[in-house]
């Protein structure tokens, strides 16, 4: 029986040495502090509030599948009189209300389109500013779509009015890309793609909102981090039919339509059928940030070749954000039964909304979650479904380009890859650009980040000046 001592002893060893070599990689590579903080010029900081705040006035709620061409045909008035030298300088073209303007560089060959939606969801509950009012308040800007997102759109074209002020003429063909449906996932960037496509234009760089200057990405992590957004988990509407011969409610039969979808529910919840992974790009991520943490996460996270069965325990309970970074997730959010407290149900349905991950795509994950459903007697019909965007290189021209341009504009700002959980309108522009990033350069607190299609939305306006800059230094750097 010594052989199995032996044996034990050997893997303690190893395990002893692996983490041994964790540690040191772990003190070797030092502690860092994201020192970023906003400083800019208070007087330019207000002109940009007062600029934005007549933005936020102009209500752009956008409703699915209706024609509102002619309410943000009203909003691009406004857009004339805030940026008088953009529609004097560049070529406007107007589809259904998106709007696409083509400034024209020394060259073509690396073209680059700046992004951002005009439209905004809808302003229920109680605020503390009404939601249309634009007040400038407590050096923020409040209202409906101060940080999702025209505070985007007002920084690009701010930027190119200033540049040209000045004369500037950029080395690239810039265009400026704005759709007025991508809070309902509508066509409108669709139709911009298309126009663009139909023009052979074939973007070298699309900068998109989805990430940002994000304080505190991760428990444990403080400060301020350039969150840029390389791919973007699928999507899919999913309903879920359980079906019954009815009856009174008073002589109940096993398995009820209701009953199954609760246990098909509360299997999905209790052990997800999906798998767990890193992909490349967010091991890049906690690579990245690794440093900036205390020890223990810095170990954890520094040594994810080491570490990466544990995070896949932890990080779901780090946050929801955290752990749907490492699978396709299911999220149930609609249901609907009996029209009678009495009666059974002949037909009981259950919506999910789902986000598919690279490493199980759309395919993959349907097939999984249709199989797993029919277990439970349920039917299954798919919506809306899409599948995941091919990620921008991280070791690529440009990736290193943009991020070179964040290290220039925001002195001491760390620049980190992400992965967007969410849906954005960057998702058209794949099918002619290889590289679009996600990315808006406005500082999202924890506030910001709870206002953000919730109630009492603001901005910041001390990080409006850097969201300037980060645009014209974007199109002044091109060669």
């Amino acid at each position: 029986m010594m052989w199995i001592v032996y044996v034990l002893l050997g893997l303690l060893g190893l395990i002893v040495l692996l983490l041994g070599i964790a540690v040191l990689r772990t003190l070797l590579a030092g502690h860092k502090v994201s020192t970023y903080q906003p400083d800019p010029d208070p007087a330019r900081a207000e002109r940009y509030a007062q600029a934005l705040s007549r933005m936020v006035r102009y209500e752009t709620v956008s409703v699915p599948e209706e024609n509102q061409r002619e309410k943000f045909l009203g909003f691009h008035q406004l857009l004339a009189e805030l940026f008088p030298l953009v529609h004097d300088n560049l070529e406007k073209t107007e589809l259904d209300g998106n709007l696409l303007f083509y400034w024209k560089g020394k060259r073509s060959e690396k073209p680059i389109v700046l992004m951002s939606h005009q439209d905004v969801v809808p302003a229920e509950g109680e605020w503390s500013h009404a939601p249309f009012s634009g007040d400038v308040e407590g050096g923020k800007v409040w209202g409906r779509g101060s940080s999702d997102t025209k505070c985007s759109v007002f920084a690009f074209f701010e930027a190119v009015e200033e540049l040209l002020a000045q004369g500037f003429v950029p080395a690239q063909d810039v265009y400026l890309s704005s759709s007025c449906t991508e809070e309902w996932a509508g066509p409108g960037c669709k139709k911009l793609v298309d126009e663009l496509t139909r023009r052979g234009v074939k973007p070298w760089l699309v900068c998109d909102e989805g990430g940002g200057i994000i304080t505190d990405p991760i428990a444990g992590i403080p400060g301020n981090f350039a969150m840029m957004g390389v791919f973007e988990k699928g999507k899919a509407d999913v309903k879920f039919t359980a079906r019954s011969q009815g009856g009174h409610a008073s002589a109940p039969p096993a398995h009820s339509p209701i009953a199954r979808l609760a246990a098909f529910v509360d299997r999905v919840e209790r052990r997800s059928p999906f798998k767990k992974q890193f992909e490349p790009e967010v091991k890049a991520m906690f690579t990245r940030l690794s440093p900036y943490a205390g020890f223990g996460l810095r170990l954890l996270f520094g040594n994810i070749w080491l570490f990466g069965p544990l995070l896949k325990l932890v990080m779901p309970k780090l946050s929801p954000q955290a752990g749907a970074l490492l699978k396709t997730t299911v999220a149930f959010t609609m249901q609907s039964g009996s029209d009678a407290c009495n009666v059974l149900p002949q037909e009981a349905t259950l919506w999910a909304n789902m986000r598919f991950i690279p490493h199980q795509g759309m395919d993959e994950s349907l097939r999984i979650i249709r199989e797993l459903a029919a277990e439970y007697g349920l039917e299954t019909e798919v919506r809306a479904a899409s599948d995941y965007t091919s990620a921008t290189d991280i070791s690529g021209e440009v990736w290193q380009y943009a991020t070179r341009i964040v290290e220039q504009t925001f002195p001491g700002l760390p620049a980190c890859p992400y992965v967007m959980t969410g849906a954005t309108d960057a998702r058209f522009y794949q099918a002619i650009c290889d590289n679009v990033i996600r990315f808006a350069p406005v500082i999202y607190g924890p506030e910001q980040m709870k206002g953000m299609h919730g109630v009492n939305e603001n901005i910041e306006s001390g990080c409006l000046p850097g969201a300037v800059d980060f645009y014209q230094n974007l199109i002044c750097g091109l060669a």
